[in-house]
């Protein structure tokens, strides 16, 4: 008889999460933490979502994905999870930029951006001083009509070296183009530049385990390999439960932390909402996705520390996002993996993301898609030798991740590494008002991207729930 994850799961929870990465984990912890009955759900055998991570033969432990975050997610951590998960939360020291414009390290704060591009590039300091100062003061609630083009011209016109500097690592971090409200790069780029780019030391298993536990402590029903098919709603749009490894549990409200679209057009149908919403629900644009190479060096072996922790390297001439997102790379992200990123391993790795189109992959004949595949690692391995010379003799494994491997594991549509576009948020936000108990939470609308964002969305919609639970 095939195993039954439900086994023992009650008929009705106040709360059912629905997926569990970073957003759905933390709503979850605090409804929990509120008294509420939660269950949480996740199709996977593990949970993360985008920030999880898999084992491979030799002990070789591989993070899914790059994750450097601002300096917030300490004191969101500490708040909403745990002492323990915040004081694991560490600086990364050495960031790189190496393409035909410059070859730059920094620190990836304000202080020393404003060196950089005073002293490197001759901008007069008070032009960066202004530029970093409105950076700083957008909020959602301005002007959504300048593009983040449009405030590089304002203030350093015909500079697309300044621009790649300014725009590289963020396009990274949320799949932001030039063409996105500016205010999506502002005040994403300026949480990075309050303290720098930061990591969690002991990697992404030791953090997503120690969630687990802080989730069990406050009595959150974990189930992996379930997998959601249906949200229920009444004929007066009230969420009623979910149909899940095809068997009905009932429930008050249900946060979503599956793809927007998803959650309308999949798990509840359009029939539930209004047209306006369904119409706006369909010109929400998914973002892109990403390739990935993980890379592993043979036990005892190593590369220099001078390679830093992230490294940004493109062969490009400027900030291109369509070279970003091309088949044929040039730009990629290394991030360096030292046996101090996970005390008490003896493990060198090397993970090279890459943003890129769906598109480009999904129709691929088999055939073609894994030579396709082995192309990606090859690339990256002739790039990679620039910075570690020798590392093929050193290589004990190596494998890729495209957006058809992202969508398979994930479920997100198109096998999206950064939720939606900016207009993705205001139809997250309107969700409960056409479908009373019915919430999401996310990585959405590019603001709420990475895991500070999808951290603090899940913070933003649990207090939601909350308030709708107590007050009914």
């Amino acid at each position: 008889m095939p195993r039954d994850f439900l086994k023992g799961a009650k008929e009705s929870y106040d709360v059912i999460v629905i997926g569990s990465g970073l957003a759905g984990l933390t709503s979850a912890n605090i409804l929990a933490r509120q008294g509420l009955s939660v269950l949480l759900l996740e199709h996977h055998y593990q949970l993360g979502g985008m920030a999880t991570w898999f084992k491979r033969a030799g002990g070789h432990i591989f993070d899914i994905s790059l994750h450097g975050f601002p300096y917030g997610m300490i004191k969101s951590c500490r708040k909403y999870w745990s002492p323990e998960i915040a004081e694991s939360i560490v600086p990364l020291k050495g960031i790189r930029f190496e393409n035909p414009q410059f070859s730059l390290r920094t620190t990836f704060t304000r202080e020393d951006f404003t060196r950089i591009i005073v002293e490197h590039f001759g901008i007069p300091s008070e032009t960066v001083q202004r530029f970093f100062d409105t950076a700083r003061s957008m909020n959602f609630f301005d002007d959504q009509a300048k593009t983040t083009r449009e405030l590089f011209e304002q203030f350093f016109p015909g500079r697309d070296d300044v621009v790649r500097l300014l725009m590289e690592p963020i396009t990274y971090a949320n799949g932001s183009t030039l063409d996105d409200p500016a205010i999506t790069y502002g005040i994403v780029f300026s949480n990075f530049m309050q303290k720098g780019v930061y990591t969690f030391e002991g990697g992404t298993d030791a953090l997503v385990n120690k969630m687990r536990d802080e989730l069990v402590r406050n009595g959150v029903d974990i189930r992996i390999r379930c997998l959601v098919e249906k949200i229920e709603v009444s004929p007066e749009r009230q969420v009623t439960g979910v149909v899940v490894n095809g068997k009905h549990i009932a429930c008050r409200a249900v946060v979503s932390n599956a793809n927007i679209r998803s959650t309308i057009f999949n798990l509840v149908g359009e029939q539930h909402f209004d047209r306006k919403f369904i119409d706006d629900a369909k010109a929400v644009r998914l973002n892109n996705s990403s390739c990935q190479v993980y890379m592993a060096l043979k036990p005892g072996e190593s590369f220099d520390e001078s390679c830093g922790d992230l490294l940004f390297h493109s062969e490009h001439t400027g900030f291109d996002i369509n070279a970003m997102l091309s088949r044929d790379i040039s730009s990629r992200t290394f991030s360096f993996y030292y046996p101090s990123t996970r005390p008490g391993s003896n493990r060198w790795l090397i993970v090279s993301s890459t943003n890129a189109n769906y598109s480009d992959w999904a129709g691929l004949p088999e055939a073609e898609y894994e030579a396709s595949k082995q192309d990606l690692i090859e690339s990256t391995l002739c790039c990679l030798e620039t910075y570690v010379p020798d590392v093929r003799q050193k290589l004990d494994h190596a494998e890729a991740a495209t957006p058809r491997t992202f969508e398979h594991y994930t479920r997100h549509l198109a096998g999206s590494s950064f939720g939606t576009k900016f207009e993705g948020l205001q139809v997250s936000r309107d969700l409960p008002q056409q479908v009373t108990g019915l919430f999401h939470a996310g990585s959405v609308g590019i603001i709420m991207s990475g895991w500070l964002g999808a951290v603090n969305y899940g913070v933003i919609v649990s207090n939601d729930v909350d308030k709708l639970l107590t007050t009914h």
